[in-house]
Formats: structure tokens, sequence, C-alpha cells
């Protein structure tokens, strides 16, 4: 697993750790923007894409961290060498663990602003209107950490999991006793199903592979074999 530190000047290194060595980590959930908008694995090795919008996000996680005592981050864009297809299978394999490992899961709605007082709640629309809620990959984000905090555009903390249960519950007809962090074998396959049922990935593929965590099963990923075809294999796994 590949961490971002980051260092007294605020800036980013990457490290790898194996097996046990896994240090205390915050994670970061987010909608990607535009890809040429992202900060990639070869921007930060190369130290460049500090220009670019992604990098806002990737401070912001950084910075959460280090008040919440963490010297250590995960970050999908940049943590990631997407060019190297085993690492990708890997990492889509081990991302659900990794979510439910974090110490700390920030929540990041690029679409959320704050708009006053807190407490005044005018942030509540746009929070239930979220993208956030749509995406295919954000399921397991909210459900496997134990700890997940939502922050608006201006990095303002709204709430977290265990404050939002009864809206979060509303939004995504998930059931409250799995945001509360019930084993999801309790859950029937259809139910399970339906959490992601309405959801959305960029790739076709990813509306199964997004799953793979949410049905406790691995298997190798195979783009470009079509949306059916890669639900087809993911059913078929779950029965075996």
């Amino acid at each position: 697993m590949r961490l971002l530190q980051r260092r007294d000047d605020g800036e980013f290194s990457l490290i790898e750790f194996v097996g046990d060595t896994i240090p205390r980590y915050a994670i970061l959930s987010h909608t990607w923007g535009a890809d040429e908008e992202e900060v990639t694995f070869k921007d930060l090795v190369e130290g460049t894409g500090k220009s670019k919008a992604g990098y806002k996000k990737i401070r912001f996680c950084g910075a959460q961290a280090a008040l919440d005592g963490l010297q250590f981050s995960w970050v999908d864009t940049c943590c990631i060498d997407k060019s190297s297809s085993a690492e990708l299978s890997e990492a889509i394999n081990s991302m659900f663990r990794w979510y439910q490992n974090a110490a700390k899961c920030y929540v990041y709605l690029s679409d959320v602003a704050i708009g006053g007082p807190i407490e005044i709640g005018m942030w509540k629309s746009a929070f239930r209107q979220s993208r956030w809620f749509t995406r295919g990959w954000t399921l397991q984000e909210l459900i496997a950490p134990t700890s997940v905090e939502f922050f608006s555009v201006e990095e303002e903390r709204i709430g977290d999991k265990k404050s939002l249960e009864q809206t979060l519950h509303e939004i995504t007809g998930i059931t409250v006793q799995a945001l509360q962090g019930s084993l999801l074998s309790r859950f029937s396959v259809d139910e399970r199903m339906s959490w992601a049922a309405k959801r959305e990935t960029k790739r076709e593929e990813d509306a199964a592979y997004s799953l793979l965590g949410i049905f406790d099963i691995h298997m190798p990923l195979i783009y470009g074999e079509g949306r059916k075809k890669a639900f087809i294999r993911l059913q078929k796994e779950i029965k075996e």
C-alpha cells in the first residue's frame, strides 16, 4: 500500500508499505473531476501537478489528517499507479479493506457549500443532492470505514456518519444497521445490490468491480468485457 506522507513544508512524499507495517492513515473519498485536473501517481513522482484543481483535495486530506494526529493519508488519484494493470487490479480488490482499516475517512463534497453558519443548515439541500451519492465507488467508501466525516467545498466539517445517520439512510436507502457497521453478510444479495442500483461509474465494468468488497469477493479485472459480462462473473462468484 502506497501512502502520502505530509512533510513539515506541507508537501508530500509517496511511501510504500508492505504487510503489517502500514501505519495509521486517513483516506479521502471524493468524486473525480475531469481526468486532466486530477493529480496522478506520475505527477507526484515527478513533482508536477500542483497547479491542477485536484491538488486542493490532496492538500485538504493531508492537512485534516495532521489535525487528527495522522502523518499519512491515501488518495486514489495519486496513490495507485494506474499505468500498471496488475497494480490497479490489486488495488481495486483491496480497496474495501483499505477504507475499512483507515483511522479516518474524509468525504470532500465539491458541490456542497455551507452558505452561512453551519447550524442554520443552508447546506442541507445541496448535501442531499450531492453527486457523491450517485457514484458507484462511493458506496463502499461510505460503508467500509468506521469513521466517516463529511466536509464542504470550503473544507468545513458538516458532520459524520453517526450524526448524519438518518439523513444518509434517507438519501441512499442503506439500512441504518449497515451504516452502523453490521456484518454485510447479514444482508441479502438483493438488498446489497439495491444499494448500488441507481449509482453510476465512468467505466461500465466498474459498476460490477465497485461491488467486490460489498460481497467480500476477489476476482480479476477485465476492462473491455463490458458491464453485462462483468456482472455475470460477479454473480457467479457470489453464488460460489
